[in-house]
């Protein structure tokens, strides 16, 4: 505190960083980088470990052996699916009743804003079933959610089978302290949304169901299955939700401790764990797998029916069967053992849970990077702003100097008009208002004029509306009618350097992902841009290190780390459908990426757009 209280040493320290400002934050983005990165490898990770005494204590048995009835009751399913041509309802319901279960059904219909191309769909409707098995043993206070998605053709009749053959099991079990809940869902996020909806009395989508004519206790945890196949080969662990939320550790480590005992091969993002960390290859398998993770944790998506339970802290995850051509193979019984267990597990919980990390990063299922050493990455390339805009801050409060007769006098800045600083502002949000709100509702008028569907139109009005904010300078300036000064872009920048910090932190606090990302590509053009630099060259590298552009680095990027690289013209397709997808993710889900993106980090983007043609 003495340093900052004695006006000469605060001077010096002042002087010093004004003095060594570009050399400093030069070194500050290079060792973000290399911070992050060096957080793949192991020695800089800890081992995961179980929090919850709960779970950790008791060991269970797992006696589950009913796969083959579970994939005849598959097969009977996927019969019964083609013959209704969708969700065979009836059968559901009587399969449920016949074990024993308290069976209620829910329909559901969603109007989407556009239609959805991907899967085809624009007018929604559906029904959910779900059975409650009654806990013999607690006053039915608790209950844990199984969920297996009714997906259209042959997709996921193995995951109903198990979960029907669970049900029988379960139900002649005596220890259950906890309701659980069996649910079969309709068009698979839509259809968990309106359950939960439904479940929980709210309505922030605009859903319209339903109300469930069942109910169990508050939901502790959840787990959705998702099988394709008789046999498989590993199990994948899906853990990203909506908004980049993740379950409590405790969730992930359940599951891995059960695949250790049991002798189950699984991976996280679809790759197997190495041991050889001390090798090259070693560290460049854990580096590529945690990338995976923060790439699709950025987007936002849910990435399974799991991430909307985290939004009501129900802790969930999703459990995806693989079969590959690896010559391990797992049956059915063996992955109806691993549920069991973790369900049991699950049923002892006294308490949520809560022991563990909900901020994490996974280079491997036996490694974790906690929030203590992932945010020190982010932090020294947000320094950078700060750093910049205290040289600002300087530079502003230095009188000038001027030579009047021969004599250098020091002249007290002009201060800039409000309207020199607010306009550009004004202007930058304004615009990015019509990004968020015009694609979606002008799509009517596009498809009567041009020669496009809903969904194209929405894409294209949406880049068009991005590509037109390039044109803010020159309609600023014509506002601000010559009043462009050079304290005006300074202070215009001050501003803009703290606003975009500020954005930066609080999206890293709540999706660190999605606020690395940006921050890798923002920090060092919006640090170092000034009028007086090539405008043309500058131009360039501020296009090519904005917002848009850094989502079709993130697709080429994504698609390389899954091994199935695309062309320009293939990754230009999954640009759009990207786009299409997010702005559908908001009006569904409540997604906040596209919000953030449009109302916020682009009009911020577009401030400092100005200051490159400041006048």
């Amino acid at each position: 505190m003495g340093l900052l209280s004695d006006p000469n040493r605060r001077k010096a320290l002042t002087s010093l960083l004004t003095r060594l400002n570009t050399p400093i934050c030069v070194v500050c983005y290079l060792a973000g980088i290399v911070w992050f990165m060096g957080l793949a490898f192991e020695p800089f990770t800890l081992r995961t470990y179980m929090s919850e005494n709960a779970m950790g204590s008791t060991m269970v048995e797992e006696r589950f052996s009913s796969g083959e009835r579970a994939l005849g009751l598959a097969k009977e399913f996927d019969a019964h699916k083609r013959k209704a041509g969708g969700m065979p309802v009836e059968w559901l319901v009587k399969s449920m009743q016949a074990r024993g279960l308290e069976v209620f059904t829910q329909s559901f219909s969603r109007k989407l804003p556009f239609p959805d191309e991907n899967k085809e769909r624009y007018m929604v409707r559906g029904t959910n079933v779900y059975g409650i098995l009654r806990a013999p043993r607690a006053p039915r206070t608790e209950a844990l959610v199984i969920t297996a998605p009714c997906s259209p053709g042959h997709s996921n009749n193995q995951a109903v089978g198990l979960l029907l053959a669970l049900a029988q099991y379960f139900r002649n079990q005596i220890y259950w302290a906890k309701d659980i809940i069996f649910l079969v869902n309709e068009h698979d996020l839509i259809g968990t949304q309106a359950w939960l909806e439904g479940y929980h009395h709210t309505n922030i989508t605009g859903m319209e169901y339903s109300p469930l004519q069942g109910r169990a206790g508050s939901i502790q945890a959840a787990l959705s299955l998702e099988l394709s196949s008789d046999v498989i080969t590993s199990l994948d662990l899906i853990l990203e939700g909506l908004n980049g939320q993740l379950p409590n550790l405790d969730l992930a480590n359940l599951f891995y401790a059960f695949c250790q005992k049991l002798g189950v091969l699984c991976t996280i993002q679809g790759k197997l764990q190495r041991n050889d960390w001390d090798t090259a290859e070693g560290y460049t398998h854990a580096a590529q797998t945690m990338m995976l993770m923060v790439l699709k944790q950025a987007c936002g998506r849910s990435w399974g029916d799991h991430g909307l339970f985290l939004r009501y802290h129900i802790e969930a995850a999703s459990i995806r069967g693989i079969n590959s051509f690896r010559h391990y193979k797992m049956d059915a019984t063996t992955t109806g053992r691993l549920l069991e267990g973790m369900i049991r597990k699950l049923n002892n919980l006294l308490e949520r849970l809560h022991q563990s990390y909900f901020f994490y990063l996974l280079p491997s299922l036996s490694r974790f990077v906690s929030i203590g050493y992932y945010m020190p990455a982010f932090g020294l390339l947000a320094v950078i702003l700060l750093l910049r805009a205290l040289d600002l801050w300087v530079h502003l409060g230095s009188p000038a100097l001027a030579a009047v007769d021969g004599v250098t006098e020091a002249e007290q800045p002009s201060s800039p008009g409000v309207l020199t600083v607010l306009t550009p502002v004004v202007i930058s949000h304004l615009t990015g208002v019509a990004l968020y709100l015009l694609p979606v509702h002008l799509q009517e008028m596009a498809v009567e004029h041009f020669p496009v569907s809903e969904t194209e139109a929405v894409v294209l009005t949406a880049i068009a509306i991005y590509t037109a904010g390039l044109a803010l300078p020159h309609n600023t300036q014509r506002l601000l009618s010559g009043e462009g000064t050079e304290q005006g872009w300074k202070v215009l920048k001050l501003t803009a350097l703290l606003y975009l910090a500020v954005l930066l932190g609080c999206t890293a606090l709540i999706n660190f992902s999605l606020g690395f990302i940006l921050a890798v590509t923002l920090v060092p053009i919006t640090a170092s841009i000034t009028p007086h630099m090539p405008k043309v060259l500058c131009a360039l590298a501020m296009v090519l290190l904005s917002p848009a552009f850094s989502i079709l680095y993130c697709v080429f990027i994504y698609q390389e780390l899954v091994e199935a690289p695309v062309g320009l013209g293939e990754g230009w397709m999954l640009f759009l459908s990207v786009i299409s997808q997010g702005i559908l993710d908001h009006a569904l889900y409540g997604s906040l990426v596209y919000p953030l993106l449009a109302l916020f980090i682009y009009p911020c983007w577009l401030m400092f757009w100005n200051i490159l043609f400041w006048n």
